[in-house]
């Protein structure tokens, strides 16, 4: 199952807050995204929040001319990506939207009330808050959807990176790395390789004289990420786009490297920070599990009804889990055993799916519960404690090539998608 980059509070708070003033402006559309239109207080809500976040981070502050830009970009992407949403019969139900948002609070130390006051004190809506989990949790299934495609991996990557990870032996190093992409294409949508070097060279310039990365980023990059300064996060260098892995080699804390030229653009990178990662003996599960997945012709809650309905047969023995796997997961491939799934580290799922087996007693069937792959109920059937084994080893290179293509992929999806589509800008 396909990991999902976690929703991380300080950046998902950009998204949600609507900030009040005294003054009520008559609304109007801003710019037309082929069936749908932004608003004017659209835009400037994400203006105000970035603001805000920017201050908070204590960032010089970018012009409004840039500021507008590129929360404009951001609404552009995000509408276009809902619409595909809505095409695909994609929805998120309060059910799952609150155990999503229970977990963004989990990760913050904070149970949900805390988190809830800390939004509002700072000026947000929670309720906006909410439909923009929601929203980020229905893109991020229709980008699953789109790229997942567009990926291989061949039995030779896997062979050479599951051997970099033995070389590295219990110990590995996790960057943080910041980033300003400088697209190929002008104005009129026409590439332009050499203005491209030229604006990546002089945006390079001014990183090497002292000016603010996480500013410039704001102001020049045309990455999905530069509202939040290109913020990448932590990330071993494995897991990183190859393009970005090889130039980081030998880095260290504050090292800027660049401009590397892509098939998109030229990147420029900046090591925000370093830390080591310990790796401990490894607890694995036997699991199975029955998946049934929403469709334009399944609603949610009825794929949710059934598990239910399945579950209270399985353990009033008129079927077996296995009978019911087979003639209706959707996950094929372990439907044919009976839902059983191989020995794994519970880390290799979903988050969802991963704390449920983590925390399920053994021979006890879940409730329903929902990922971005759809509904399942899921039985544990056995744990172990294990070294790191050579599947192991095996399992996490694929993860870590899985999550780097996912990277190269996405940047590249996203301008597909935002040059096919009709833009018009209102005056």
């Amino acid at each position: 199952m396909r990991k999902i980059t976690a929703l991380v509070f300080g950046v998902v708070a950009i998204w949600a807050s609507a900030v009040a003033t005294a003054e009520t402006l008559v609304d109007r559309v801003a710019i037309i995204v082929d069936e749908r239109v932004i608003l004017e207080s659209e835009l400037e809500s994400l203006i105000a929040s970035a603001r805000r976040e920017i201050q908070q981070n204590n960032t010089p502050m970018p012009s409004e001319t840039a500021l507008r830009t590129q929360a404009a970009e951001r609404l552009i992407l995000q509408k276009l990506q809902m619409q595909m949403a809505d095409r695909m019969g994609i929805r998120v139900n309060d059910a799952y939207l609150d155990q999503a948002i229970a977990q963004i609070a989990s990760e913050n130390n904070m149970p949900v009330e805390a988190m809830r006051q800390q939004i509002e004190s700072s000026g947000a809506s929670w309720a906006e808050y909410r439909e923009e989990i929601r929203n980020q949790i229905v893109m991020s299934e229709v980008q699953g959807s789109a790229i997942q495609r567009r990926i291989y991996i061949s039995p030779q990557e896997i062979e050479l990176v599951t051997n970099l990870i033995k070389e590295q032996g219990t110990q590995s190093t996790e960057y943080r790395v910041s980033h300003i992409l400088i697209g190929m294409q002008d104005e009129q949508g026409n590439d332009d390789e050499a203005g491209a070097r030229s604006r990546a060279q002089r945006v390079l310039e001014l990183t090497e004289q002292g000016d603010d990365f996480a500013q410039l980023a704001i102001t020049s990059s045309s990455a999905a990420n530069a509202l939040e300064g290109g913020d990448m996060g932590w990330s071993p260098l494995n897991a990183m786009p190859t393009l970005f892995a090889n130039a980081l080699q030998g880095t260290t804390t504050g090292d800027v490297v660049g401009p590397l030229r892509s098939g998109i653009g030229f990147h420029i990178l900046k090591v925000t920070d370093m830390r080591g990662v310990e790796q401990a003996t490894l607890e694995e599960v036997r699991a199975r599990h029955i998946l049934i997945r929403p469709s334009v012709i399944l609603s949610d809650n009825r794929a949710q009804q059934m598990l239910r309905d399945f579950r209270e047969q399985i353990i009033a023995g008129d079927k077996s889990f296995g009978e019911l796997a087979q003639e209706h997961s959707a996950d094929t491939r372990s439907a044919t055993r009976n839902g059983e799934l191989e020995w794994a580290v519970p880390d290799v799922y979903v988050p969802e799916f991963r704390d449920r087996v983590r925390s399920l007693p053994l021979n006890q069937i879940s409730e329903p519960f929902r990922t971005t792959h759809g509904w399942h109920i899921v039985e544990v059937l056995e744990r172990r404690q294990q070294d790191v084994t050579e599947q192991r080893f095996v399992e996490q290179a694929q993860q870590l090539l899985y999550r780097r293509k996912f990277a190269e992929e996405l940047d590249v999806w996203l301008q597909e998608i935002r040059a096919n589509a009709f833009i018009e800008f209102r005056d």
